[in-house]
């Protein structure tokens, strides 16, 4: 455990950045499953909405730095061909 002021106020800062970080991935896992089971039913108007959906939160959460920008491109990509092959 950190002894020094500035040590602890780093903690908690780390801490809160983790959440906001975990919570945002989260979002995008999410918004991609809906891609996806959407695929799965066939359903192309749905799946279309859906891509545009996950493809704005994986925009965001790359804004924030949460993800680099090629695997935020890997992920629009792979979802898009998933979408395409409909």
């Amino acid at each position: 455990m950190a002894n020094i002021k500035s040590a602890k106020k780093r903690i908690k800062v780390i801490n809160k950045k983790t959440l906001r970080n975990k919570m945002i991935k989260s979002q995008v896992k999410t918004a991609m499953k809906k891609v996806i089971v959407a695929v799965n039913a066939g359903d192309k108007d749905a799946a279309g909405v859906a891509l545009k959906g996950a493809v704005s939160a994986i925009d965001r959460a790359y804004g924030k730095g949460i993800f680099h920008k090629n695997a935020a491109a890997r992920k629009k990509s792979s979802l898009t061909r998933l979408v395409n092959g409909l």
